[in-house]
């Protein structure tokens, strides 16, 4: 049996390398030393998740866990798995004292270096640089097979772990080539890469569908005779959520298919399972009869009536899309043009919604993938907040402070509201600057949360807000990055919370 502490320690290593070939190769290496039906609990886990999922244990669960650490490794990696699945087993009255119980007694059999570990791990704050890409590539180097054939199952299984254990048992290039699309399990949708404007993105695609990019939730669609089921970006099913997209499903002439789409007037939780994007009107898209059929639209259709259509290029893909599903597709444009394209994006932009899709006619469907092939296209805003705090970093960022606590004013009276989190956007030099910076001006500590005086402006990009009580100010940020700091500004001159709240 596999010791944690191996998992732990090759993580470290990942961590420690910004080269992408030794992150594979010490990937790889522990791959090839698990036993069989350890394979997918540790794939999951150096992708950053257990393979149950998220199960409830937060930083409030956490922080209730007070142990002295081992002395020596003694967890496997099944204990570790036994353990996450008897927590996430747990309902109903007393689960809480019994998950804290079992956490507590967890945490005392692990090292001070499986704890650190396990804390990231579980409050989802792991930042180790072995994304599913890495950890893909690195499950097709441990089996020998080729990483499109790794690449490809996993698009169709929507589930890297399970794929990781076929490719790592008997006879991989049968068990891989065995790994079909099936309607009714999801798939790993298709991502997209960003432009800075629509010139740009056309001038990578060629020519393209230009298509709104809603402020609505990704859904995949299955529907296979009268059964329906409705997935999110992270294969989540909450089809019993959304029965106004389920009506309009029914109505499709199509028998067995499956869409790419938006939910709207919908929240979705994120992966914290705080509230997610919420649309209240699409009224753009002018009057249909009944409410349900604004509860969805669609951009592209993966398979239809007993044909697969990933691999056909979109522009197949779009036709018959229409056939299927016309009066409920997005809204687009077929265009080379950028002057036409910049008119449609503003358009969009007009009409509320986040800016544009901008997608090669000739590409195919690749699922799970973040290729050039589609990019997205969005209004860059900017706000000046304030730094109230900052967190310990994991990892390779472990000596830095890194997760940035920012804050807004209020208009009324000055007080500064805390919006949001990031640590996205900070290169070496600016965390060692910012570190130094931020202890200068520290005024006391909780756990791994240096608190400062609120001096420090910082220049931040996002996409939007939205509603969160995780947050004073009542709203929490879309997709945060820093863009730099404002020494040329004080805290009195930062953006307000009101200004935030008018981007919703």
């Amino acid at each position: 049996m596999t010791l944690f502490a191996d998992v732990v320690a090759t993580s470290q290593r990942v961590a420690a390398t910004s080269s992408r070939t030794e992150k594979i190769g010490a990937l790889a290496d522990l791959l090839r030393r698990l036993d069989p039906d350890e394979v997918a609990t540790t794939v999951a886990v150096l992708s950053g998740e257990p393979r149950q999922g998220r199960v409830g244990i937060g930083w409030a669960s956490l922080a209730a866990v007070s142990v002295e650490p081992a002395a020596r490794p003694s967890l496997t990696v099944h204990d570790f798995d036994a353990t996450i699945a008897a927590v996430a087993a747990l309902s109903g009255p007393g689960s809480a004292t019994a998950r804290a119980a079992a956490l507590s007694a967890f945490f005392a059999r692990a090292t001070a270096d499986e704890a650190e570990f396990l804390r990231g791990l579980l409050s989802g704050g792991l930042r180790q640089g072995a994304l599913e890409g890495v950890m893909l590539e690195a499950v097709a180097r441990a089996a020998t097979v080729p990483a499109a054939q790794v690449r490809r199952a996993a698009m169709l299984a929507g589930d890297l772990p399970t794929v990781a254990a076929l490719a790592l048992g008997d006879d991989p290039a049968r068990a891989l080539a065995g790994v079909g699309l099936t309607p009714l399990t999801p798939v790993l949708p298709m991502l997209a890469a960003s432009s800075p404007d629509v010139a740009a993105a056309l001038e990578a695609t060629g020519r393209a569908s230009v298509e709104w990019k809603l402020d609505g939730a990704r859904i995949q669609v299955h529907r296979d005779g009268d059964d329906v089921r409705i997935f999110t970006r992270n294969l989540n099913d909450i089809t019993g959520r959304l029965p106004g997209v389920v009506e309009v499903v029914h109505q499709l002439p199509g028998h067995c298919f499956i869409l790419d789409g938006e939910a709207l007037g919908w929240m979705e939780a994120d992966d914290g399972g705080r509230p997610g994007r919420f649309q209240e009107s699409m009224s753009q898209f002018g009057s249909h009869a009944g409410s349900a059929d604004l509860a969805a639209r669609f951009f592209d259709v993966l398979h239809l009536d007993g044909a697969d259509l990933l691999d056909r290029p979109l522009h197949v893909r779009a036709a018959a899309l229409d056939r299927l599903a016309g009066p409920w597709r997005i809204p687009s444009v077929v265009t080379d043009d950028p002057a036409e394209a910049q008119a449609f994006f503003e358009a969009a932009v007009a009409a509320g919604h986040e800016g544009v899709m901008v997608k090669a006619l000739g590409s195919p469907y690749e699922a799970g993938r973040r290729g050039g092939a589609w990019r997205k296209v969005k209004p860059v805003r900017t706000f000046d907040l304030v730094v109230l705090a900052a967190e310990w970093g994991h990892g390779r960022r472990r000596g830095w402070l890194s997760n940035l606590h920012l804050g807004a004013r209020r208009a009324d009276d000055a007080r500064l509201v805390m919006v949001g989190k990031t640590f996205k956007g900070l290169t070496d030099a600016l965390l060692t600057w910012q570190t130094a910076e931020l202890l200068a001006r520290e005024t006391h500590r909780e756990g791994i949360t240096v608190h400062v005086r609120p001096e420090l402006v910082v220049e931040i990009a996002l996409d939007g807000v939205q509603s969160s009580t995780r947050y004073p100010g009542g709203i929490a940020l879309r997709f945060a990055r820093v863009k730099r700091y404002r020494p040329d500004k004080t805290a009195a001159e930062a953006d307000t919370l009101e200004s935030l709240l008018a981007l919703g």
